[in-house]
């Protein structure tokens, strides 16, 4: 007996040194890079409808790692906020 697929699944993956995250759901399976959001997605109808669909899905995801992985991270510049001391109240001598 087989348990059906009603949640996501994701899963970590290792492939020559890179990290991938592997995701499953009821209708598709998605590869991505590790920390990235666009990746690789085919419906489970094109895996199993015949080899065609596979390979030509298969080139395109090898040329869209590579595109991805040559894109440089843009990283925004971060503004430094001035520290500023809180003004020091001078207390009033207590009354005895």
């Amino acid at each position: 007996m087989t348990t059906p697929l009603h949640s996501t699944l994701k899963r970590a993956l290792t492939i020559d040194g890179r990290e991938y995250a592997v995701t499953l759901t009821a209708a598709s399976l998605k590869l991505t890079l590790k920390g990235k959001r666009n990746g690789v997605e085919l419906a489970w109808a094109q895996l199993v409808s015949g080899e065609a669909a596979l390979a030509v899905a298969l080139h395109a995801s090898v040329g869209a790692f590579a595109a991805q992985e040559a894109k440089p991270t843009k990283k925004r510049p971060t503004a430094k906020r001035p520290t500023v001391k809180p003004p020091t109240a001078k207390r009033a001598p207590r009354r005895r």
